[in-house]
């Protein structure tokens, strides 16, 4: 299924489920008052829940969007890496120039392939493959040929270049990984339908149902949102815009 589809469906899923238990919990603040002769009022207990339903949404929507930025800068790092590692060539003699720069284009034209593939998992693990060979090849061929320059200013240079561009790999793919608990998740939706229980009882002596509208859609579409900033491959929110930046280093490879 589509993740923008799906992230959909949960998002109206709670929109309905919010309003379900507003409904359920006016009904039964309604029953109360008709039996003491008083409307339900908020208490402490009430407060406390939507105090940890605040906090839980200010958590998660927090990290996710830290997180969201962290893989921004992460594209950054790889273009910057690459970059540095393939000017670095040049330190090499002049015969071993032309096949590992080919290399090089081939390796960040299958970085960029993996990437725009990622909706369909098999496919981008199938270039994530092919870019790992390149990477064994490039470092393999690199060592042969600083091994030639003497002094050996290619080795102290272009090595711990390339080091770090093979690294940058490893951590892209834990910062794509990195998501909450699912514990957090549940958590969420939880508080989410206790709160709105308890907003439906002490709704209870109120005749207006937008504000039981607005609470469901504010809880709904902060969800959608963190789901999102949690995928930025797959949903509205993208950060694909930012592989210009590494459009732009390819292009710079003459």
């Amino acid at each position: 299924m589509d993740f923008t589809l799906m992230t959909l469906l949960v998002a109206s899923g709670l929109f309905c489920l919010v309003l379900t238990f507003l409904a359920i919990g006016r009904r039964i603040g309604i029953a109360s008052k008709d039996k003491d002769g008083k409307e339900p009022a908020a208490g402490a207990v009430d407060a406390a829940v939507y105090g940890l339903l605040g906090l839980l949404i200010a958590f998660t929507f927090s990290g996710a969007a830290a997180r969201f930025e962290a893989r921004r800068h992460l594209i950054v790092e790889e273009a910057n890496a690459i970059g540095t590692a393939y000017l670095r060539l040049d330190l090499l003699p002049s015969d071993a120039q032309a096949a590992l720069k080919e290399k090089f284009r081939q390796y960040l034209d299958t970085r960029l392939k993996a990437y725009q593939k990622l909706s369909d998992i098999e496919a981008a693990k199938a270039e994530y493959r092919v870019s790992q060979i390149l990477q064994s090849e490039i470092w393999a061929e690199s060592i042969a040929a600083s091994k030639a320059v003497f002094p050996q200013p290619a080795a102290m240079l272009l090595l711990p270049a390339l080091n770090q561009m093979i690294d940058i790999t490893t951590t892209r793919i834990v910062a794509m990984r990195n998501h909450p608990p699912s514990i957090i998740f549940i958590m969420l939706i939880a508080l989410a339908l206790l709160s709105a229980l308890l907003a439906g009882y002490n709704m209870a002596g109120s005749k207006s149902r937008i504000h039981m509208l607005v609470f469901a859609a504010i809880l709904a579409i902060t969800v959608y949102v963190i789901l999102d900033l949690e995928y930025p491959r797959l949903g509205l929110i993208q950060i694909a815009g930012d592989d210009q930046i590494l459009v732009e280093v390819r292009q710079g490879m003459k």
